[in-house]
């Protein structure tokens, strides 16, 4: 007797066990991967974009820092350089103090800043004068546009940033005042305040039209004649 099974084997893929439902479990899988993916990369593209409005707020505050002064510089003025509203620029600058921190970071994120450290590794009190004053006075003709119109307008900054210019400049008078012995002593230590500003060498460069070889020798001169 012959007996005939139930079912071939050109079907036996399609019992319970293998059956189609599993395939269909690991589309939705598929498909969940895909989704998690095409969230991410929305999620970056958002971050970049957001990261690229941000770039061009800065920018166009610098820019319009640069030429009109903050205290002429509009909020409504950087989001029409920027190309955004508003409400874009507060949204990512919530406060004057953050973008006027922002704006000041990029900005001297481009200089060669003055480098106290190493004016500090010098011991004579002349050399270290002489070094310290060059390198400022570098520093000073390099973003002399920027500088004047801040120290111009540092009445209209925020107190922070007012703050951090004037700890910035009471940094380069302790480096270079502690080397004389006298440091403490207060006409000489006035001389070298003055000497360190950058209105000092404007006055001289500009104004008066001395190199900054010229500038660096007549002050580290004056500081030397002090008390004697």
């Amino acid at each position: 007797m012959v007996i005939t099974p139930p079912c071939n084997l050109e079907i036996h893929w399609c019992s319970p066990k293998k059956s189609p439902p599993r395939i269909a479990g690991r589309q939705q899988v598929s498909e969940k991967q895909r989704s998690s993916k095409a969230r991410g990369y929305e999620m970056r593209k958002r971050a970049e974009d957001m990261g690229r409005t941000r770039q061009r707020i800065v920018e166009a505050a610098v820019h319009l820092h640069g030429t009109t002064g903050p205290a002429s510089t509009s909020i409504a003025a950087i989001a029409e350089r920027a190309g955004v509203t508003r409400l874009t620029v507060y949204r990512h600058f919530p406060d004057e103090t953050a973008l006027f921190q922002a704006c000041s970071g990029h900005w001297l994120s481009q200089q060669k800043l003055p480098q106290p450290e190493e004016w500090g590794a010098i011991e004579d009190p002349v050399e270290r004068l002489t070094a310290g004053l060059a390198d400022l006075y570098r520093f000073y003709r390099a973003g002399e546009q920027m500088l004047t119109l801040v120290s111009r307008d540092l009445h209209a900054a925020p107190d922070p940033i007012r703050e951090a210019w004037e700890a910035r400049d009471g940094r380069y008078l302790e480096v270079l005042a502690d080397a004389w012995p006298t440091a403490a002593e207060p006409v000489r230590r006035a001389v070298i305040g003055h000497a360190a500003a950058f209105s000092t060498w404007r006055s001289l460069c500009r104004e008066q039209e001395l190199t900054d070889r010229e500038a660096v020798r007549v002050m580290v001169t004056l500081v030397g004649a002090v008390g004697n």
